[in-house]
């Protein structure tokens, strides 16, 4: 028994219906809201209740409210009819599984996090299934998951593993859900749940987030809102393929499963081995989309994304400014032009290594972590010195789990990839990338000591931009046993997070950025060893609206990195004025992606005054409560934010114009979040306006502001050449 647990064997709550059949109740709490199984001793897991918080006193009555006693973590062979959340085959051929629970445990972790943990084992074979409940205090998200160990003398065959099921009445349910693709990732995507199976997958094996994303919304009472229905919000954190079902039944239920995705992936579970699957992260609201995201932030900030309480800087990263044209002079000239305009920060990108194979094209030199220095003479202690010179932080690109054919570690070492005996690797990025067999602690101890090196030797690189740019395309592993092939994208990414957990157990301040061809990676699996992520490659301003905006769905604005680029945009070829640019920028982390010389006097002058306004809102952006207004998918011609501090003395507001027409009406946009008591005077960031907006400085209750909200000008009064189609506001409210 480790130091910190203190089992507490319970038994949660005894009650008896008016057939006099017993149920004993756990109930799992949160400030809010309470979740509810029955765990009678020998008899298997049934699914209560989850909602808004009960007293105890009203758990007697549950059972004749009408609960659904369905199975709250199904498994496969007695019960053959609905989708199994465990399916096995035991050593004797046996593919059946009946769970009976042998005790309920209670403990604390070593994170201060309650655990309630029901075991259960098969009624024949000595397998076990414990399933988990994890709370934080003063969150609202439940955490459940299982871990089932074989005690037999032969290997159990893993088929179906989900970690966490829950049934879900029929009624008006609708889900929102988040798909995409390179560069347009995480739109929302939101309609009634039919009949039959939805099921979101996904099967990269490297990473995760493009086309799909491993977290949904089920609104109870209808189309979604954001301000007022019941609704659930749940989020696999985990950083592999994972499979999201929804099977509607003739139960009158709908079932919600969550997991690892189990295709070509059967897991042979030795003796005395067990398998633990990742979390599933639960919250409700009756404050509609808007509540379930808030819950998810304020859990995300505290106690899922690396360093959630600490302020991100304001960087400019070179990618867009130069791509792979590293030079040691322009990175000299970007670094203080950054400082100049008050950034904090400047991060080489792609470029900087490789010395049999240089870094000039996409297809060279991954593996070969070597400086150039045709292109940098000084290395990176130069450039570290040259930014310490200019007052700001150094980071640096790397992309640790790829190799390309031409590199001296292919050469060195051509069984370290990620690829089957007998076949020839499939080749990505440049047609030589592909991706190193990070199931192969060999492997693992090459990338971390990699990184290790890095950072020893440069203590001073402040930030690092991890990067990925491949899938698996090969199945097979060198390393692996025959027995052990369909387990490599499972421990791909057991290997992976253990990579994590050491360079973050030797360098636990290094602010690291969670990049993969742009928004891979944006999962809660992977935000304990990251600070952010990078949404998407896609750096289009008003593109990134859609996408930000589904991010922010369960994701803090903190962990979003949003970035100022070039105009016309390198990806859609877009013109958009450097204002609207700059204002959805700095509705997430700001920062930019450009070449500064390439800037008028001007436009460097404009950027300078805008990042001292984001410096004195960061706070509020970052650690501020979401309420979404107005949504660029409801086609209303604009869309509107803004983020409200806890103590709601303060608040951003964020409004963009996405279309243009002659004669145009938009509807005036109503805040949300605010005291309704206080005033608040209104200042408008980053006007580019001849002559103030007729309510700067003003000041007004938030009641006014939420029943009426500030008619905002369709175009600006700005000089010609800051006159455009497109508009965009942002305004700071602070309470008197």
């Amino acid at each position: 028994m480790s130091y910190f647990k203190k089992l507490i064997l319970i038994a949660v709550a005894t009650f008896a219906s008016a057939n006099a059949v017993y149920a004993e109740y756990v109930h799992i709490t949160t400030p809010t809201t309470s979740m509810v199984v029955d765990a009678n001793i020998n008899d298997y897991i049934k699914f209560v209740y989850y909602g808004n918080r009960l007293d105890d006193s009203e758990l007697g009555n549950l059972a004749e409210a009408g609960v659904s006693w369905l199975p709250a973590y199904p498994v496969y062979g007695v019960e053959c009819q609905r989708e199994p959340a465990m399916s096995v085959t035991h050593p004797d051929g046996n593919m059946t599984l009946d769970m009976k629970i042998t005790g309920i445990e209670r403990y604390t972790d070593k994170d201060g996090a309650s655990i309630v943990a029901i075991n259960t084992t098969d009624r024949h074979y000595p397998f076990d299934i414990v399933v988990k409940y994890r709370t934080y205090p003063n969150s609202e998200i439940i955490e459940t998951w299982a871990e089932a160990t074989n005690r037999q003398k032969g290997t159990v065959l893993l088929r179906q593993f989900a970690s966490a099921s829950m049934p879900v009445k029929k009624g008006d349910v609708w889900m929102s859900q988040f798909f995409g693709s390179w560069a347009n990732e995480t739109r929302l995507e939101e309609a009634p749940l039919p009949h039959g199976m939805v099921t979101i997958k996904n099967k990269d094996g490297a990473r995760n987030t493009h086309t799909s994303h491993a977290e949904i919304m089920l609104s109870l009472d209808g189309q979604p809102r954001e301000d007022i229905g019941r609704t659930i919000g749940a989020a696999l954190c985990y950083t592999g393929n994972y499979e999201i079902k929804v099977d509607t039944d003739e139960s009158g239920y709908h079932h919600f499963l969550a997991g690892i995705n189990p295709d070509n992936s059967e897991y042979n579970l030795r003796k005395g081995e067990t398998f633990v699957t990742p979390p599933v992260a639960f919250t409700y609201s009756e404050e509609g989309k808007g509540g379930v995201s808030r819950n998810f932030h304020r859990w995300g900030r505290e106690h899922r994304l690396a360093h959630g309480d600490k302020p991100r800087k304001i960087l400019l990263n070179s990618w867009e400014g130069v791509y792979l044209d590293i030079k040691e002079h322009e990175m000299h000239q970007m670094m203080h032009d950054i400082a100049s305009m008050g950034g904090e920060l400047f991060v080489m990108d792609d470029g900087w290594f490789g010395t049999k194979y240089p870094r000039t094209t996409d297809s060279n030199a991954l593996g070969d972590w070597t400086v150039d220095t045709n292109k940098l003479p000084n290395g990176i202690q130069g450039l570290i010195d040259a930014a310490k010179n200019e007052g700001i932080s150094f980071g640096i690109w790397i992309e640790p789990e790829m190799v390309n054919s031409r590199s001296i570690l292919y050469e060195e070492h051509p069984e370290y990839i990620v690829c089957a005996e007998n076949r020839n690797p499939r080749f990505t990025r440049g047609g030589t990338q592909t991706v190193l067999d990070l199931g192969n602690p060999k492997v693992q101890d090459l990338i971390v000591n990699m990184v290790d090196t890095l950072l020893t030797n440069y203590p001073e690189i402040d930030y690092i931009k991890w990067d990925s740019n491949s899938a698996i395309t090969t199945h097979g592993s060198h390393y692996q046993t025959a027995d052990k092939q369909s387990h490599l994208f499972i421990d791909y990414h057991r290997g992976l997070v253990s990579v994590f957990e050491r360079i973050r157990a030797k360098f636990p301040d290094v602010t690291i950025q969670d990049c993969a061809s742009g928004g891979g990676r944006a999962n809660y699996g992977y935000l304990p060893y990251f600070d952010e992520f990078w949404v998407s490659d896609n750096t289009d301003a008003l593109q990134r609206i859609y996408m930000q905006w589904g991010t922010s769905h369960f994701f803090p604005a903190i962990a979003m990195a949003s970035h100022i680029s070039a105009s016309p945009n390198h990806q859609t070829g877009r013109l958009v004025p450097l204002k609207y640019r700059t204002d959805v920028a700095m509705s997430g982390r700001l920062g930019m992606e450009i070449q500064p010389k390439d800037m008028s006097d001007q436009e460097k002058e404009q950027s300078r005054r805008a990042i001292a306004d984001y410096k004195a809102v960061r706070d509020v952006v970052q650690f501020g409560d979401l309420y979404r207004l107005v949504s660029p998918y409801d086609h209303k011609d604009i869309a509107s934010l803004m983020y409200v501090t806890p103590e709601k003395d303060e608040a951003v507001f964020f409004w963009w114009k996405l279309e243009a027409f002659q004669n145009q009406y938009v509807p005036r946009v109503k805040m949300a979040g605010l005291d309704p008591n206080r005033r608040y005077r209104v200042t408008e960031l980053n006007r580019i306006d001849r002559r103030p907006l007729s309510f700067e400085g003003r000041e007004y209750t938030g009641q006014f502001l939420m029943s009426n909200g500030l008619e905002i000008p369709l175009g600006h009064d700005a000089d010609n050449h800051l006159h455009y189609d497109y508009a965009s506001r942002v305004l700071r409210l602070e309470a008197l």
